[in-house]
């Protein structure tokens, strides 16, 4: 069969910068999609995207789609032929109905059922056919939010389409997409190669387009930017900032990069640098500069789609730009330095948290009074604690919030060490927001993860409180998130607190404002918990090994992270499985005959298996109980794993069931004694192996 190689263009008005990616892939997967359901084989697909194009170069694509058989069933041989082996009336009817003759017709075993049927051959589809219909097909199921229909066009796109290339190897394939004839043209760079550009086959396309100023390659675009970005800080000893987002964007807006490095007033560099970095990457998409201590530098790299003859012209062009959004910046970060954050309150005192919880005030003291409760927990001092609370929210009132709503507690750490607090109440301010999403970092401050702390005690405590709690996919206090964050806090700071206490102290911050207390504490709790699983599996454990540990229900996320370590450290020994399958077995027996009270009687322990086992775990135990006191659980179950052979030999050798009832019971308690042993650490009999 034939091959060939597929060039396919759709070109547009300027696509959205911050889908392109999106499109593209979706182009390369509908199309791969397609070809495979048309039974089409091929090697490979290349996708390429700028701003004003898609393309997919298909490699090695099959000509036409192999010839095959479709089977069209009849009636069983049984009723389609008489006792003469003549052809009864259902099988003329069936042959009528096909257009067949008695010489065309086949059977086929359909299970116990042997049934005549017509194999037809037929002939598939040339490329030439199929290959507009999937590509129209891929365009229709692109992931647009929003399409448009241009001029006189039924069609519709995210973009007004322009012009179609659609060449199989040197020949330009007979089709129309949206509404556009195929042909063979494309166009180069909008300013510097603007004429029809006539290509010869499929593989000339690249190089064609860079010859006109236009890069097709997204990864390859994206490289060149790197390149010259990187280049432009090192000539000023700085290290560029390029967030992913933002270098696919920029990536998207041009089809012939050329970055050049601006400059702005040094007296900016007065105002909070991440409000100057996010208003010069989130409204001029630059890249800003820092120096080696991460602090910002008076330069940004802006990405042209012009080749200039005069980049001056481009770079002062940019500089006077960019000078009123940092000026903007500039005012709100004096204006508020007016007004001490202290002062603040009164604004807060209108401004509700919650209608029946009260105001942003009322919550910064609920806050403050659970801070100083938590600092005997966290180590932090009670009045750095208690200080960083009643300011924590200030910021919210203040204008460079109000523009950068980003910014808050980011801001407020900046004016409180203007206003001289100490570095423990000012880092807590920007601090109390952290964890922001999974595998953020935490706070790094004592009074921080007290903040931190308080803040979600009381937002998830209160809204408990009230009945509000999260259902199905509504969240809008986003407790789930906050939970995990309050676990974190928690067992990565090694604070030995139980979740009940935690709540009761939020609850006692309260008082009377929240009604039914002990409801609350038996809601607030069962959550928490119930977050386990979600914290865990983001870090990528086992749900086997969080059942195991959750089947104890450990009152304090520090113990449960213990032992959730440990267990995940005894799954991956070799001995694992096996005991496992014996605790598992152990717990069935229990579960059947609960174990007699009483001590185990070694005389009565006949069998050379089942002395072994005492044996062995008499000796174990002193070793395993110091280590189960200490709370370290990894050693303790890894000492226990040395039990696997005289478990096994156990279960080979004894009969627990025994006839007589005493030697039954002194069996059963040698189970429970073992059973007891493991299950100090977890239950380890439902890890699945």
């Amino acid at each position: 069969m034939s091959k060939h190689t597929v060039l396919f263009e759709l070109g547009c008005e300027e696509l959205p910068p911050k889908s392109l990616k999106t499109l593209r892939d979706a182009l390369q997967a509908e199309t791969e999609k397609g070809l495979k359901d048309a039974g089409l084989a091929f090697d490979s697909i290349e996708a390429y995207a700028a701003p004003r194009r898609l393309a997919l170069k298909i490699i090695n694509v099959d000509g036409a789609q192999a010839d095959t058989q479709k089977r069209f069933d009849g009636p069983a041989v049984q009723a389609a032929y008489d006792a003469e082996g003549k052809p009864t009336k259902a099988l003329e009817g069936f042959m009528r109905g096909q257009g067949i003759t008695a010489d065309q017709v086949s059977t086929f075993q359909a299970g116990k059922v042997e049934k005549v049927c017509y194999l037809k051959d037929v002939k598939g589809q040339s490329l030439d056919v199929l290959l507009p219909q999937i590509l129209q097909t891929a365009l229709d199921n692109l992931p647009i939010a929003k399409r448009m229909r241009s001029a006189a066009s039924r069609t519709e796109f995210v973009r007004p389409v322009k012009w179609v290339v659609l060449l199989k190897d040197n020949d330009v394939v007979d089709a129309t997409i949206q509404d556009h004839k195929a042909g063979n043209v494309t166009y180069g760079h909008r300013f510097h190669a603007p004429e029809a550009i006539t290509l010869a086959n499929a593989d000339a396309y690249l190089d064609a387009l860079r010859a006109a100023k236009v890069v097709a390659n997204f990864e390859e675009r994206q490289a060149i930017i790197d390149q010259q970005v990187k280049a432009l800080a090192d000539e000023v000893n700085a290290i560029a900032i390029v967030p992913a987002d933002l270098r696919d964007e920029v990536t998207a807006l041009v089809e012939w990069p050329v970055a050049l490095r601006a400059s702005f007033e040094e007296r900016f560099l007065a105002v909070p640098q991440e409000a100057l970095i996010t208003t010069m990457q989130d409204n001029q998409k630059y890249f800003c500069l820092v120096n080696s201590d991460n602090k910002l530098q008076p330069y940004f790299i802006t990405v042209s789609n012009i080749e200039s003859k005069d980049p001056t012209q481009i770079i002062e062009g940019n500089e006077k730009v960019v000078r009123p959004r940092l000026s903007d910046a500039e005012f709100f970060f004096l204006q508020d330095q007016k007004q001490p954050l202290a002062s603040r309150k009164e604004k807060l005192a209108n401004m509700v948290f919650q209608a029946q919880l009260g105001t942003l005030w009322n919550k910064s003291e609920r806050i403050a009074k659970l801070a100083v409760a938590l600092s005997a927990i966290t180590g932090a001092n009670p009045a750095d604690a208690e200080k960083a609370a009643l300011l924590a929210k200030c910021d919210l009132t203040s204008e460079l919030v109000g523009e950068f709503p980003e910014l808050q507690g980011i801001a407020g750490t900046y004016y409180a060490r203007i206003e001289g607090e100490n570095d423990e109440v000012a880092e807590a301010l920007g601090e109390q927001y952290l964890p922001k999403f999974a595998g953020d970092v935490l706070p790094q401050t004592k009074t921080g993860t007290t903040i931190a702390l308080a803040d979600r005690l009381d937002t998830l405590t209160g809204i408990f409180g009230i009945g509000q709690a999260p259902t199905g996919s509504k969240d809008p206090f986003a407790l789930r998130r906050s939970a995990i964050g309050i676990l974190r806090l928690v067992t990565e700071n090694n604070l030995d607190v139980s979740i009940e206490e935690l709540i009761k102290l939020a609850l006692a911050a309260y008082g009377d404002v929240l009604k039914d207390h002990n409801k609350t504490l038996a809601d607030a709790v069962a959550f928490l918990e119930g977050r386990y699983r979600a914290k865990y599996e983001d870090q990528g454990v086992a749900v086997d090994v969080i059942q195991a540990v959750q089947a104890l229900s450990p009152k304090s996320p520090l113990d449960f992270d213990k032992r959730v370590t440990a267990v995940n450290h005894f799954r991956s020994l070799p001995e694992a499985a096996a005991l496992a399958a014996a605790n598992k077995r152990v717990a069935n027996i229990l579960a059947k005959e609960a174990a007699p009270t009483g001590v185990i009687v070694e005389s009565k322990l006949l069998e050379d298996a089942e002395k072994a086992l005492y044996a062995e775990i008499q000796n174990i135990l002193p070793v395993v109980q110091p280590l189960l006191a200490a709370k370290d659980y990894t050693a303790a179950l890894s000492k226990l794993a040395a039990l696997r052979a005289p478990i096994d030999a156990f279960f080979e050798g004894v009969m627990v069931m025994a006839d007589d009832s005493d030697l039954k019971a002194n069996r059963l308690r040698l189970l429970a004694q073992l059973r007891d042993l493991f299950t100090s650490v977890a239950d380890i009999s439902v890890l699945q192996h």
